[in-house]
């Protein structure tokens, strides 16, 4: 069997004293050196330990200042469902089990934008074909959960009142009711989720650090003729909720 590595043997025992509430919440650790001498190991060993347990939300760097016990988040549960539609103000049990659901979000749109070519390829259309893009940032209880990114072909919303999803008269109802309002009918949602480390910029809006782990989640939605209409990318913080997908069972 081979030796588990000297830094998840230092993170165990630093977890260990952590839970045990040898150091309080907000409490500076001992130096990167002063815990190198006591441990016997290099303060590179240290480092990736302490950075272990800052990925996993026990602990937090300030710059200048050194490493603290993080205050504990609540991670709340944000529930992927098929069925989505069928529970909305349902029963009592199922609002418990995804509580800090997003209530309210900031958006911005902006029209003509040439697509990407990572973009274009999940749209089926050329690059530099224009788009609309919109920026999303989700508030729950006026506290940042979730980013989002979408795009959305011209060439199927140009000219109708949906263009900006977030303006006239179906504003902020989704892209199902929007895309139905003109035809278009959604069939299928494809959903691709990753794990990731937060950028600079995703952790300044989500309130985390940069290098937290956070889930992408690349959804496109396609019509009933297989074509795409929409296609996202959305990053929930992994320090705060969990995702958790539901699905029906179809039956005969």
């Amino acid at each position: 069997m081979p030796r588990e590595a000297p830094y998840l043997a230092v993170a165990d025992v630093l977890r260990a004293r952590i839970v045990s509430g040898e150091w309080e919440i907000g409490q500076r650790l001992p130096s990167r050196a002063r815990l190198a001498v006591e441990y016997g190991v290099g303060r590179n060993v240290i480092q990736r330990a302490m950075d272990r347990l800052i990925i996993e939300g026990l602990l937090e760097g300030r710059a200048g200042s050194g490493t603290y016990v993080r205050r504990p988040r609540e991670r709340l549960r944000l529930i992927r469902s098929r069925h989505r539609e069928r529970r909305e103000g349902s029963l009592p049990w199922q609002d418990r089990r995804e509580r800090g659901r997003a209530d309210a979000w900031d958006s911005h749109s902006q029209v003509r934008v040439p697509a990407p070519e990572p973009i274009a390829e999940r749209l089926a259309i050329s690059p530099g074909d224009f788009c609309v893009c919109t920026h999303y940032e989700f508030l729950a209880d006026g506290r940042p959960v979730q980013l989002s990114e979408s795009w959305e072909p011209m060439a199927i919303t140009d000219g109708t009142p949906i263009v900006l999803p977030e303006m006239g008269p179906l504003a902020g109802r989704g892209v199902v009711e929007r895309m139905r309002s003109i035809g278009v009918a959604v069939s299928t949602v494809v959903e691709v989720p990753r794990p990731a480390r937060a950028t600079q910029v995703q952790a300044n809006l989500l309130g985390i650090s940069v290098g937290d782990l956070v889930l992408q989640i690349e959804r496109t939605i396609f019509d009933t003729d297989g074509r795409p209409v929409e296609t996202a990318d959305m990053v929930i913080p992994d320090v705060c909720r969990e995702v958790v997908y539901e699905f029906g069972v179809d039956h005969p």
